[in-house]
């Protein structure tokens, strides 16, 4: 049992992490067979340059992750979000004698609960599915130092953040549909049951609402703000050196406020596309409500 409530809280605080996004970049497409929660590419033109916004959840589905993969190899560059994905680029200059390296501490723990909610809902993380050494792969984030240093001047921290975005954002224009609210009953006996895509049908509708929670601190963060000023930076970097075909392959929950950048620059938005991140089908729901019903 202990196990079991240490994955709920687990799914609780992924769900407060990457469920505040905006609906032009994430959705959920559903239909009798299946849910789809799915993830936009985004193009934006300049002067002959083109930068795609490629959204990215941390736990998906294989095929997903193939995709992406095959998606990656057709840009000058690809700039990617981690905190702490420097030692990426470390890792492709040639070194003699590699100097022993201080292991920092992961201050957000965030590995290890990603880690549990995957194998449970049977998913592939992003950290193992992308190859980040790839040779036009570019750190476009802040160091572990920096991240470290700015969160503590001010004053804040990543469950802090997810709380505050929950609980003070204005509400959506677009509400969410009550219905696809996770019923925490249904939540709770498709966990104990170890139903994988029945915990999956509960909440996709949850990460995948279209609010503007996020967005609504991105003038004021760390996580979100600061973060995009560097990807930025690097892009900038990137044209000038001549690179026109970008990627920027970050969590869909920093593109409102990277898009308003990029337009204020002088891009056009241009095409869009949507990627499956989760296919979940539905036939699993039918024998759980008959069992239920026998069970009556």
């Amino acid at each position: 049992m202990a196990r079991k409530q240490r994955l709920a809280s687990a799914l609780s605080l992924m769900i407060l992490t990457i469920a505040a996004q905006a609906e032009n970049f994430i959705r959920v497409d559903e239909d009798d067979a299946a849910a789809r929660l799915q993830t936009a590419v985004t193009r934006y033109e300049k002067d002959g340059a083109s930068v795609d916004l490629i959204g990215a959840i941390h736990l998906a589905d294989q095929a997903y992750f193939e995709q992406l993969n095959v998606r990656f190899k057709t840009y000058d560059a690809v700039l990617f979000e981690m905190i702490g994905g420097e030692k990426f680029a470390e890792a492709k200059q040639p070194v003699a004698e590699p100097a022993p390296e201080k292991q920092e501490k992961d201050l957000s723990g965030l590995p290890k609960i990603y880690d549990m909610v995957a194998k449970f809902l049977k998913l592939t993380g992003q950290s193992e599915a992308i190859d980040y050494t790839a040779a036009n792969f570019v750190h476009a984030d802040l160091t572990l130092a920096e991240f470290t240093r700015m969160q503590q001047e001010r004053g804040e921290s990543l469950l802090g953040f997810a709380l505050k975005a929950g609980r003070d954002a204005p509400e959506p224009a677009n509400a969410p549909d009550p219905a696809n609210a996770p019923d925490p009953a249904k939540l709770l006996q498709a966990m104990l049951a170890g139903k994988s895509n029945l915990v999956k049908l509960e909440i996709v509708h949850t990460l995948g609402q279209g609010d503007d929670q996020i967005a609504a601190f991105a003038g004021e963060s760390v996580i979100i703000s600061d973060r995009n000023q560097r990807c930025l930076e690097v892009m900038q970097r990137e044209l000038a050196a001549g690179h026109g075909n970008l990627g920027i392959f970050y969590g869909a929950a920093h593109f409102p406020d990277l898009e308003k950048r990029l337009l204020d620059l002088g891009f056009k938005r241009g095409k869009q596309e949507w990627l499956n991140a989760w296919d979940i089908p539905k036939q699993e729901a039918k024998p759980a409500a008959a069992e239920t019903k026998d069970a009556a």
